[in-house]
């Protein structure tokens, strides 16, 4: 695969995602296929690994749906592929992330160098730009030294970045796992929080973002806590917030079960409503046994508008 590269001015970026306050994100049109990727944990918070399809059901607002897809994941590591993997990595190098800088390098490549499943990586780094790159498996030593020469400076357009990310996935076929590093502090950003919000439930990736929070202020720190844990919760995600560099061995470890153990679910929506209203989605394990499911909440139905009146 060839390197490509598309610097954007934020600005301009995030052009297709600025819905009008009538207008909220929907899916692509054509996508008919609704699909969920859910992880399962038992009453031990161990992840359970060995379910099937008859084991689970699927309500969308409230309504039982037929499961007419389904695929485990990889629980093994890459001697077992499950689905295709396309991993978005997210670096902050704004000026915030200054003393930080160091950890997000270090942190990002330990990651890369532990998943080496993905069939292609799609970094972004951004600041008061948001620049995107993709790389296949065989480019992984420029996408290394790409990560290397990122220095701190700028803005920081978190919500631009995340929705630049998300416009690209959208073409993505097969799961979808974007791993965020930032101090979650966006100063820059035309998309809003409750805009991106929106952006992330309307998509079917599955976000773990890492808190860099060890040099905000007590009130800051607690303020992006939430934010990242919000931007994570609204894709069935994680958030962490490691202090140091030798607290990220369990957080990947926890990070890497997870994405193995993550089952998708796939249904055809028995609404053929094309109104654009959110739809709740609900997951449940019929096996006998006390389990909790992490997944998306939701999604947005396909829009088609209203049809034009007749000209007089």
């Amino acid at each position: 695969m060839k390197h490509s590269r598309i610097i954007l001015a934020t600005a301009l970026a995030v052009a297709w995602s600025r819905p009008s306050a009538q207008q909220v994100p929907v899916f692509r049109a054509g996508i008919e296929l609704v699909n969920v990727g859910v992880t399962v944990a038992d009453k031990k918070g161990s992840l359970v690994t060995d379910l099937t399809d008859n084991d689970f059901e699927i309500y969308e607002d409230g309504k039982k749906q037929t499961i007419r897809y389904f695929a485990a994941g990889d629980p093994t590591g890459p001697d077992h592929p499950g689905p295709e993997m396309h991993l978005g990595l997210l670096l902050d190098v704004s000026e915030s992330m200054g003393e930080d800088i160091k950890f997000t390098q270090t942190a990002s490549i330990k990651f890369l160098n532990r998943l080496v499943d993905a069939v292609d990586i799609t970094m972004v780094d951004f600041d008061t730009q948001v620049r995107v790159a993709r790389y296949g498996q065989d480019e992984f030593a420029r996408l290394i030294e790409r990560i290397r020469q990122r220095k701190a400076s700028g803005w920081t357009a978190l919500y631009d970045a995340i929705g630049v990310y998300l416009d690209g996935a959208g073409g993505q076929d097969g799961r979808k796992i974007m791993l965020l590093y930032t101090d979650g502090g966006d100063t820059r950003s035309a998309i809003r929080f409750n805009e991106l919000l929106d952006l992330l439930k309307a998509s079917d990736v599955t976000v773990y973002a890492i808190g860099e929070l060890e040099h905000q202020s007590s009130s800051g720190r607690n303020a992006q806590r939430v934010v990242l844990q919000q931007i994570a919760d609204a894709t069935g995600g994680q958030a962490f917030f490691p202090l140091d560099v030798k607290d990220l061995d369990p957080v990947y470890d926890k990070v890497l079960a997870a994405i193995r153990a993550q089952y998708t679910i796939g249904y055809l929506s028995t609404n053929d409503k094309t109104d654009g209203r959110w739809r709740k989605v609900e997951i449940k394990v019929t096996r006998k046994g006390d389990y909790r499911t992490r997944s998306r909440k939701g999604y947005f139905a396909p829009y088609k508008g209203a049809p034009d009146k007749p000209k007089p």
